[in-house]
């Protein structure tokens, strides 16, 4: 089967629907989270600074992790993550991962690129006091980030590692504004990204995205694999209801027949689900991947 909800549906809308029982949140990483003796460590390279074009007058940190097993001339699958920083530790622990699942053949040598959202610099105050850009690079409905990862951001990092350029070994990771923006790039340009993992993802209105669910409806399917998490006690606010958001997404993307999966869980708007399902996720997305561009 193409799609797969790690719920019974009736449960996942009930919960949306009407409030989650008393969340648990409780998960616990399993090995594949934690360094293992006799692994390869890859290597993560930053922070380096960042001064974008096509966010003009942003400045941003990015990250770039070289697994022990790339070999210099030979194109390497790659991962983008926003909020990259975010995901270099914490919950999710993506080197780590990365780690054990291409020691273990169970990903392709895969390069990860952990990008930050800019910042508008402010004379006379300390970078934690600068401008944020993130929801505009984020939660807008455009190709203007994809943009700036396919002109500024891969370029750059590939003057260092031999990046894939086919969508089959492309995938882009997000949490919440970071998980509507990753699907966005993805959906704006499935030539250059076909995989996308989505963790609390922010399909709401913040700034239109909740018009996603209509949109994949009455758009020709797109040659992308999905994968949303969320939870039971995520956010309801002025901007709409996290996860029935997330359930009309997964709902939308069975009903044209994508390549999805839906992880639902009892937690709250943060990473402890879905970095403890991280090794999972990033099996389920990168099975079948071909050794070489098509």
């Amino acid at each position: 089967m193409r799609c797969r909800v790690l719920l019974a549906p009736p449960a996942v809308l009930l919960a949306a629907l009407f409030g989650p029982a008393p969340a648990a949140d409780d998960y616990a990483h399993g090995p594949d989270s934690v360094p293992q003796a006799g692994v390869p460590k890859g290597k993560v390279t930053g922070p380096v600074r960042w001064k974008s074009e096509v966010f003009a007058g942003t400045e941003r940190d990015y990250w770039v992790y070289v697994p022990a097993q790339y070999k210099p001339g030979e194109p390497a699958c790659v991962m983008v993550f926003q909020d990259g920083g975010g995901y270099l530790g914490g919950p999710f622990r993506a080197p780590v991962v990365f780690d054990n699942l291409i020691h273990k053949k169970e990903m392709p040598v895969t390069v990860g690129i952990f990008v930050n959202p800019g910042k508008f610099p402010v004379p006379g105050k300390e970078e934690k006091d600068w401008r944020s850009n993130r929801s505009f690079e984020y939660d807008t409905l455009s190709n203007q980030y994809v943009a700036f990862l396919e002109k500024e951001i891969l370029p750059e990092v590939g003057k260092g590692v031999k990046l894939r350029s086919d969508a089959s070994g492309r995938a882009i990771c997000g949490i919440s504004s970071g998980g509507i923006c990753a699907f966005t790039a993805a959906w704006e340009r499935p030539d250059l990204f076909s995989k996308v993992l989505s963790h609390v993802g922010s399909f709401t209105n913040i700034r239109g995205g909740d018009v996603y669910p209509g949109l994949i409806r009455k758009t020709e399917r797109k040659p992308l694999r999905v994968y949303l998490q969320d939870g039971s006690g995520d956010l309801d606010n002025l901007h709409g209801h996290w996860p029935l958001a997330n359930v009309q997404m997964a709902s939308a993307l069975k009903f044209m027949g994508y390549d999805y999966t839906f992880a639902y869980g009892d937690g709250g708007h943060n990473g402890k689900h879905g970095g403890v399902i991280l090794p999972d996720s990033l099996r389920w997305l990168w099975r079948d991947t071909p050794t070489t561009p098509k």
